[in-house]
């Protein structure tokens, strides 16, 4: 069954990789496109309120894959947050893969250790349980494909929150629309999605955010 899944999960990241590579972006650009951006992600620790309060995610240094995949998700309307859906929707396809390409490099992508970090027992047999490696590779911080996010060191907050958006189900403003990431999350409780947020958010990283020196 293992095997299976991750089979599935690798011809859906080869899907939106081959979606991500139609158009080339240009990192100089994008840095002209980014101030509906910086207003939250220019600023460490930024907390949205909607639809709970967390810090907003860490996106310099994501894979720029990834990036036009979510971009692309609330565009469509599978990710539900009406700012980010807004946002998205203003964008073109050549504005997305800019914007990725800048973010996927911008303030360079530190050095995260390769050196694994042992779990708490339960925690580890909660990633097994959910197969979490098998996708977000070593470390959680080389995804088996660019498609998919790097993880570790990521604002547990943020990973709770996105988490449970998996779970929600015929909710027009709140929720994530992935079919596999909805089967996996609904296998745990809050409570243990939040211990693995926590373990994750814990970890060395290449994502983290860069303070922007003006704003326009």
């Amino acid at each position: 069954m293992k095997t299976a899944l991750t089979l599935t999960l690798a011809l859906a990241g080869a899907t939106f990789a081959a979606q991500a590579q139609e158009i080339k972006g240009d990192a100089a650009r994008g840095a002209t496109l980014n101030a509906s951006c910086i207003g939250c992600h220019g600023i460490p620790g930024y907390q949205s309120s909607f639809p709970e309060v967390y810090r907003v995610p860490a996106i310099s240094g994501q894979n720029d894959k990834y990036i036009i995949a979510a971009l692309n998700a609330y565009k469509k309307g599978e990710r539900k947050h009406p700012t980010m859906r807004a946002i998205a929707a203003s964008l073109t396809e050549q504005d997305i893969a800019d914007l990725a390409t800048y973010y996927a490099t911008h303030g360079g992508v530190p050095a995260a250790t390769t050196a694994a970090v042992t779990p708490p027992a339960d925690v580890a047999a909660l990633l097994t349980k959910g197969a979490c490696a098998s996708c977000h590779g070593e470390n959680f911080n080389k995804p088996i494909d660019g498609a998919y996010p790097k993880i570790a060191g990521q604002y547990p907050d943020y990973l709770f929150s996105a988490l449970k958006a998996y779970k929600v189900e015929g909710n027009a403003n709140v929720g994530r629309g992935n079919a596999i990431m909805s089967a996996q999350v609904k296998q745990f409780s809050n409570k243990e999605l939040k211990a693995i947020a926590q373990f994750l958010g814990s970890l060395p990283a290449d994502v983290h955010t860069v303070a922007q020196s003006k704003f326009r």
